[in-house]
């Protein structure tokens, strides 16, 4: 089941990766109707799909305990097929904004298939599993941004779109047909699967109450925020900083694909390798080094004076950033209750959500009060501080032991 998942993850990962990276060159494209600026609403169509994510996505994951992990897989690739192909037919910056914000209410490739994978791979090798999503996702991203790029350049934004739409649903229909979910995990007190889905489960406030008491997932919680902050504020920054290290070149919308593949490549590279480093010498061990590493490195970033500078140091980045979200849903899987996966992710991608709101309203501030080279120093700035947030609020736990 994992590698059928991590095919899906692949296409999600390249139909959205293929129109993300341009959608604030779309905005331009579109222009506005309403007296808001371009700047503004190209921060919108990010943080309003993230917001009304940020409000929907503890709803699913408690469902997803409830009634089954795998609707809410395909609940999520099916609805976005639909959603996204909508985009494609936006006559406004504003009509993207608005369809986004109901992308959010509806999509969350991610956090249904964490859930899923959490709620059967063994804990012990949670950070591989982890990794091996993360690698099918990040493969995707790698080669979505050049294909989407290449495609914008020679047909248009809104082919690119069609593309997406075409593979979301087929990554639906991978799941459905080859995805068998497993019988539900025993609850907390150890009663059989059949015997637990008949006694009365505790309503969804009571769910999350028991979660957030649950020691460190709160302090894992607040770095899933600050992780998602730092890498969605620079998201509106990068496609319009890398005009200005090119000027009057011809393929822009070519070299930002390249530029945002090469870090989602790199970071595939590293994730699954660091995932199952991290399952041998401490999640939270490769959590601070890929914290200080990536802090380093996006601070590096703002003095570069070329596009190509600028590829390099992503692609160093990314190998980074690796360790990062594998670390992150690994810790979760091992602080949290067995069968409260669903909502265990359902709530860290609501926090994750609430961060790219803000981060790309935040990011393009920075960027036009103060120039997009000081919003890569407040990135790695908040980047190296949360690596010491993580070094003391985390929980010290058992390494294990293998020969």
């Amino acid at each position: 089941m994992l590698y059928i998942l991590f095919i899906a993850q692949l296409m999600v990962g390249m139909g959205f990766s293929s129109i993300f990276p341009f959608l604030p060159l779309y905005v331009n494209d579109l222009g506005a109707v309403s007296s808001l600026s371009i700047e503004l609403l190209s921060g919108l169509v990010y943080s309003g799909q993230a917001f009304t994510m940020m409000l929907t996505s503890p709803l699913w994951g408690a469902i997803a305990d409830r009634f089954g992990r795998k609707l809410m897989v395909e609940r999520s690739m099916f609805g976005g097929a639909i959603i996204v192909l909508l985009m494609a037919f936006a006559r406004s910056a504003e009509d993207l904004v608005v369809i986004r914000m109901i992308q959010g209410m509806i999509t969350g490739t991610v956090a249904a298939v964490n859930a899923l994978v959490a709620s059967t791979a063994p804990r012990e090798e949670s950070g591989y599993a982890m990794g091996m999503i993360q690698v099918g996702m990040g493969t995707g991203v790698a080669f979505g941004p050049m294909m989407g790029g290449a495609v914008a350049d020679a047909f248009g934004y809104r082919a690119a779109f069609y593309i997406t739409a075409l593979l979301l649903f087929l990554s639906g229909l991978t799941v459905t047909l080859w995805v068998k979910e497993p019988g539900r995990n025993p609850d907390p007190a150890g009663l059989p699967a059949k015997a637990a889905g008949k006694s009365k489960k505790p309503g969804i406030l009571r769910t999350w109450q028991g979660i957030l008491r649950c020691k460190g997932i709160p302090a894992t919680f607040t770095l899933s925020f600050l992780n998602n902050l730092c890498r969605n504020m620079l998201t509106p920054v990068v496609p319009l900083f890398i005009p200005l290290l090119m000027p009057g070149s011809t393929l822009i919308n070519t070299f930002t694909g390249l530029v945002a593949g090469i870090a989602s490549a790199t970071t595939t590279l590293s994730s699954v390798y660091l995932g199952r480093l991290g399952d041998r010498v401490g999640q939270q061990r490769i959590l601070v080094i890929s914290l200080i590493c990536s802090g380093i490195l996006y601070g590096s970033q703002s003095l570069v004076t070329s596009g190509w500078h600028l590829l390099i140091l992503q692609a160093l980045t990314g190998i980074a950033l690796g360790g990062l979200i594998p670390a992150i849903s690994a810790l979760l899987a091992k602080l949290s209750e067995p069968g409260t996966e669903g909502a265990v992710y359902g709530l860290e991608n609501s926090i994750g959500s609430g961060a790219r709101s803000l981060a790309p309203i935040i990011g393009s501030a920075i960027m036009y009060g103060w120039g997009p080279r000081l919003t890569f120093v407040v990135t790695g700035v908040v980047l190296l501080a949360t690596a010491v947030f993580a070094r003391s609020a985390l929980p010290k736990m058992p390494v294990p032991r293998r020969a």
